[in-house]
């Protein structure tokens, strides 16, 4: 029995002893027009890096690509192999990508792996590219946040949790954004050779082995696309949340019903109006607890909230993790 995730970037240790009589296990990293270079570096260093108690490399990586040589933004990156490669691979990884997507070639490639029982996993919008391929359909998976609304649009057959930082489903892994990659990574040699390896990883990475929270802390909330009817009460809220507000207190400044309010919130933020001024005030909270050096207590009560206790409860549930914790992630130092 492999170590298992339970979905918000904790991994449990079996305690079985790593075999090392077996080959080594080889990893393909797939590059393609416009992937994340960023995306693309971090299974590489990270398996590339890894070593095991009898000195050996734990893993071969290749960089497997589209094309000889493939542009990603600024950088041009020279692959040594193609994507036939990706039938002798124990562990394909696939980077976050922009809009235009992935290459048919690779979605087939992707199907015919995943077909022959290959394990695949995903860093950040890579998650769009698996979902394309169809070994995603009926299974939970990740993303990053900004792009969870066009996601679950796009594919409805997919379980999106845009809250953690990876989904470990067994043959099929996905993570959220950037350096979630990299607990996405450091999740797999856990899975491959025991916790022992792992923490060596981490510590080369100069990482934590698995990070408290999810992705829910580095969400920025409220970002409005483009202009709506209630952008002056918005604003309003945005400035006054921090007073006792009540549904009536929105509505007389809207102009509205608290009927119409409702609906209007609704239609517009997919949100209730105090569900907003909950958000709101965590919004500020997140901001106070990044640059000061007041209390929780302090910082809960100067936002709006009516309790400590209630500040912690709203705060754990809309950024998942306590004010804490996210101070402890957020806060720079000195």
């Amino acid at each position: 029995m492999l170590a298992g995730s339970d979905g918000h970037g904790q991994w449990h240790d079996s305690h079985i002893p790593p075999v090392y009589c077996q080959p080594m296990h080889s990893v393909a990293v797939v590059a393609f027009p416009d992937c994340i270079a960023f995306d693309l570096a971090i299974p590489v260093e990270t398996f590339g890096r890894v070593s095991l108690a009898d000195g050996r490399p734990g893993y071969r990586v290749r960089v497997c690509g589209t094309d000889p040589v493939v542009r990603a933004g600024p950088l041009r990156i020279a692959t040594d192999h193609g994507l036939d490669a990706l039938t002798d691979a124990d562990t394909i990884v696939v980077p976050g990508c922009s809009e235009r997507g992935a290459p048919d070639a690779l979605v087939v490639a992707l199907k015919a792996a995943y077909a022959n029982g290959i394990r695949i996993a995903s860093i950040c919008s890579g998650a769009f590219i698996l979902a394309a391929a169809g070994v995603l359909d009926g299974r939970r998976a990740t993303t990053h946040w900004m792009g969870a609304e066009a996601f679950r649009a796009a594919y409805p057959a997919v379980e999106l949790d845009a809250d953690v930082l990876y989904v470990d489903e067994g043959q099929v892994l996905t993570s959220a954004g950037a350096s979630a990659g990299l607990d996405l990574c450091l999740q797999m040699v856990a899975r491959d050779y025991g916790s022992a390896v792992a923490a060596d990883a981490a510590r080369l990475a100069v990482a934590p082995l698995h990070r408290s929270g999810g992705q829910a802390q580095f969400i920025m909330r409220h970002r409005r696309r483009a202009a709506t009817e209630l952008d002056e009460v918005l604003r309003w809220i945005d400035e006054h949340a921090d007073r006792d507000l009540t549904l009536r207190d929105i509505a007389a400044r809207a102009g509205l019903s608290v009927r119409t309010l409702n609906r209007r919130f609704q239609a517009e933020t997919s949100q209730t109006p105090m569900q907003w001024v909950t958000g709101v005030r965590v919004r500020h909270a997140q901001e106070l607890l990044e640059r000061t050096s007041d209390s929780v207590e302090t910082i809960g009560y100067r936002v709006g909230f009516e309790s400590a206790a209630n500040f912690r409860e709203q705060f754990r549930r809309v950024a998942g993790v306590s004010p804490q914790g996210y101070r402890n992630t957020f806060r720079a130092s000195g």
